[in-house]
């Protein structure tokens, strides 16, 4: 500082360079050189100590207000280094002291949070270990994965336990995964032999039908089947082609087999199916009954029977079950129709056989014109419907079966209109 031509509290101006005055241990540093006039340098470098002091303010009051303080170490750290090398005039000390206070708050912090972070993760710990052993390889696998979502999303332990902690739940994880691994190669190994023994007994199968000895063929052929069912599961997909070709080896040889011994195979049906077409057949009998209010009671009981029985999807009969229901509507539309003519007409009985019928055809216009109306708003609200959201599926559902009502009360309509037809206006 000696020869200086201008000192301020905090530096000086010294052959057109200036200083900042050595602080705690720090020496004296050229911060800058004079532009202008020696007042205004050091003017200028005034001025931007105010940065260093609002740099320090701002990151006391971001660590006040965040939620992770400890994440702001490394920043606090950062901002003392660039305090250190700042070019500015203004009292240093201070604003490092303020950093220290800030510091040894969030190394506390840091601390406590290390100690809840190392509790937390020998508790995940002990979790794993507990299923570790298992064989339940797809549940087992998903809760680890889980408890390894809940480790990444906790924070670092200390230092000192840091490598003995995740050490050991690594050790686990990757003793789990390497079991499974080693267990589905095993598994894949399994199947594979067994896609190869399928393979075997289906060449087999088509070579059987090539055997001249029908006899010899057709024992080779039960051995076959017997084997088949003894290999074992495979991929469910994989098992239904093989099957398929299978089954079309065997198929091909008992034609050839009951064709040449003169055998006739009657066809199975599945007793669900059979009593099901048993049903139909009593509901198409109870359509054409004339007490049509005893045939809806019967035909009520009908339908609760159906429902019961439960046929797989692939196995329905779609014609057959468009049969039942048609018998079903019509006999529903005819009884509803005999209450509105019971209702309206009580001398109904006491009319001819063609007075009866126009009045039926008569009554049956003005339901259909009715149900049309009705069915037309309905279709109007119906517009952009989603069918796969439950509630408008509902909707849509009572249109289509508004829709089919309509089209057997059009079908009933039409019987009508033939039999007055036969017997004269």
């Amino acid at each position: 500082m000696e020869n200086a031509s201008l000192v301020d509290e905090y530096g000086y101006v010294k052959d057109g360079k200036v200083f900042l005055k050595g602080y705690l241990n720090y020496e004296d540093r050229q911060i800058g050189e004079v532009k202008r006039t020696e007042q205004e340098a050091l003017d200028y470098f005034k001025n931007r100590f105010i940065i260093a002091e609002n740099k320090v303010s701002q990151l006391k009051s971001d660590i006040a207000e965040a939620q992770n303080k400890g994440s702001y170490l490394t920043k606090l750290v950062q901002l003392r280094k660039k305090l250190l090398g700042f070019d500015a005039l203004g009292d240093f000390p201070p604003l490092l002291e303020r950093l220290d206070e800030q510091e040894k708050l969030l190394a506390d912090l840091i601390t406590v949070n290390q100690r809840k972070n190392y509790d937390i993760k020998k508790a995940l710990i002990a979790e794993a270990e507990a299923i570790v052993d298992s064989n339940d390889w797809r549940p087992t696998a998903d809760a680890l994965q889980e408890i390894k979502t809940k480790w990444i999303k906790t924070g670092p332990v200390d230092k000192s336990v840091e490598a003995e902690v995740e050490g050991r739940f690594q050790e686990l994880l990757d003793g789990f995964f390497q079991r499974r691994r080693e267990f589905f190669n095993e598994q894949n190994k399994v199947i594979q032999e067994r896609l190869e023994k399928y393979d075997e007994l289906i060449r087999l199968a088509f070579r059987a039908n090539r055997l001249g000895d029908l006899d010899a063929a057709f024992q080779e052929v039960r051995r076959l089947n017997n084997a088949w069912k003894q290999v074992g599961e495979v991929p469910i997909k994989k098992s239904g082609k093989l099957y398929k070709q299978f089954k079309k080896a065997t198929t091909m040889f008992y034609a050839k087999y009951n064709d040449a011994k003169g055998i006739v195979i009657q066809p199975k049906i599945d007793p669900r199916i059979e009593a099901q077409m048993k049903m139909a057949d009593e509901a198409e009998r109870l359509s054409k009954q004339s007490d049509i209010f005893a045939a809806a009671d019967r035909a009520k009981v009908l339908l609760n029977s159906w429902k019961e029985i439960k046929v797989p999807f692939k196995l329905q009969d779609k014609v057959l079950n468009e049969r039942f229901r048609s018998a079903c509507d019509k006999i529903f539309e005819l009884s509803y129709l005999g209450r509105v003519l019971t209702r309206k007409y009580p001398a109904f009985e006491l009319k001819s056989k063609a007075e009866q019928l126009r009045t039926k055809i008569r009554e049956m216009e003005y339901l259909i014109k009715r149900e049309k109306n009705d069915l037309q708003f309905a279709l109007q609200d119906a517009e952009g419907l989603d069918p796969n959201n439950a509630e408008d599926k509902m909707i849509l559902n009572k249109i289509g079966t508004q829709k089919r009502k309509i089209a057997m009360k059009e079908t009933i309509l039409r019987e009508f209109q033939k039999q007055l037809e036969s017997v004269g206006y």
